[in-house]
């Protein structure tokens, strides 16, 4: 395993980084466990607040530093990547401003004397996070956590090392004690030591079904509390009342989002049979319209894909798509240029058999489906592996709240792709994994609800 910037849309390797030696993870870890138990922990919530709010206001007055930063190391959209700085900064603001009212004592009713549950933090976290979201991915977990007063280590994905370093000294530049949050460029086996070690107390990944599997039985084995964020393969579903017009619009965007590599982007388009004709002809005019080129041109509306490798794996899903019955109606090919660009790609005619029905692309690249009616597009949207997210346009809101309903995920959205925000709960059901980010929720996944029980006299 190397942590490497390379450039996805020039091919040029910028930079290597060493690995952490085993000694010198013991010492990370020593040091985290340190300034949990003897510092952060301790703080009150209004002392870290103001860090995590300074971080906030870091990320504002820095956005295009940071941005240009997961631009040269995942070929990021420069106007996705400022948006993705923005959202972080709100979500640290969301926790620092919110979390005295999630975390407040809760009296019980009891039948003499006095019973009140009170939240408080586990200890040192491990977090595993990928690099399509190299902020965004991090401040999900961070600002929650570091609330609570939990600490962090963090092993971020090999090919945006840049981002970790920066999001460590982000923290660090906003006043925060050395430990609270600390970045490891570690092997999957060196992860697995952290996670049997006794200091830590929690492992929180997003990521593949692969390495959920993997990290999820390590931290059972070691008897640590977890949250798995995985893959998905979200429906989008056109009824024959859609307004087509946010239809069309909603599922270029929905599939073309951080250049279709998002586990919440749309990826099965399912369409009732009588407007499927004028949706998939406009669709594919939509696709057909985005313009490759530099992420860093604003002009530019699809980037590269963050590695040679992603590329190869995509093109090879296609392959075996195709060879299983598909067609392909757009695309399917590496664009003739530098840099790992693929066509904007759309596969019809994919049948159940077909080893691309139930696998998640990871790029541009849309599965067509018709249906006749609207119990069939259910059925058909629940026949995945996946439940993480959904979309269903509709010009009858109480026809898409019934359907939202019906359909196995952890979100469901009306008349709009998939989106983010810190004040909506993000996660899934299935194999798309388990437990809550943001929201509320997000900040009692690693919590310790003690009970305090005063007896009557």
């Amino acid at each position: 395993m190397q942590y490497q910037t390379i450039n996805p849309y020039t091919e040029e390797r910028i930079q290597t980084f060493p690995l952490h030696t085993d000694q010198e993870l013991e010492s990370i870890i020593a040091k985290a466990a340190n300034a949990y138990e003897a510092d952060w922990s301790r703080r009150s919530l209004a002392e870290r607040g103001g860090i995590v709010k300074k971080a906030a206001s870091l990320l504002r007055e820095n956005t295009d530093q940071y941005a240009k930063l997961s631009v040269l190391e995942m070929g990021k959209l420069f106007r996705e990547a400022q948006w993705e700085v923005d959202l972080c900064a709100d979500i640290l603001d969301y926790y620092a401003d919110n979390a005295a009212v999630f975390l407040a004592p809760e009296k019980l009713l009891v039948k003499s004397g006095e019973a009140v549950i009170e939240s408080g933090p586990l200890g040192v976290l491990f977090c595993i996070e990928p690099w399509n979201y190299p902020y965004y991915q991090l401040a999900r977990v961070a600002a929650p956590n570091l609330m609570l007063g939990n600490t962090i280590l963090c092993k971020h994905a090999p090919n945006v090392p840049q981002c970790a370093l920066a999001f460590e000294k982000l923290f660090l530049d906003a006043g925060a004690p050395a430990g609270v949050w600390t970045n490891v460029f570690a092997t999957n086996e060196q992860s697995a030591t952290i996670i049997a070690d006794d200091r830590i107390r929690g492992v929180a990944l997003t990521g593949s079904e692969r390495a959920g599997a993997a990290v999820a039985s390590e931290a059972g084995q070691a008897l640590k509390k977890s949250t798995m964020e995985l893959g998905g393969s979200d429906p989008f579903i056109v009824l024959d009342d859609a307004d087509l017009d946010i239809a069309v619009k909603s599922a270029v965007w929905g599939r073309m989002q951080n250049t279709g590599q998002a586990c919440t982007a749309a990826k099965r388009f399912i369409v009732l049979d009588s407007i499927a004709d004028t949706f998939i002809s406009r669709f594919k005019a939509g696709l057909e319209s985005v313009k490759p080129g530099d992420p860093m041109d604003p002009d530019t509306s699809l980037g590269p894909l963050c590695t040679d490798a992603a590329l190869g794996l995509v093109l090879k899903q296609i392959d075996a798509a195709v060879g299983g019955g598909a067609k392909i109606l757009l695309g399917g090919t590496k664009l003739d240029r530098r840099g790992f660009f693929l066509a904007p790609t759309i596969l019809t005619e994919v049948r159940p058999d077909n080893p691309a029905y139930r696998q998640e692309f990871f790029a541009p690249v849309a599965m067509i489906f018709r249906v006749e009616n609207e119990a069939e597009a259910v059925k058909l949207a629940n026949d995945s592996p996946f439940g993480l997210g959904a979309t269903v346009i509709t010009k009858d809101i109480e026809r898409g709240k019934r359907i939202a309903r019906l359909i196995e995920s952890g979100m469901v959205f009306i008349n709009e792709a998939t989106g983010s925000a810190p004040e909506l709960p993000f996660g899934g059901v299935k194999n798309s994994g388990y437990g809550r980010e943001l929201s509320h929720l997000g900040i009692s996944e690693f919590v310790n609800k003690k009970l305090i029980r005063v007896a009557a006299f």
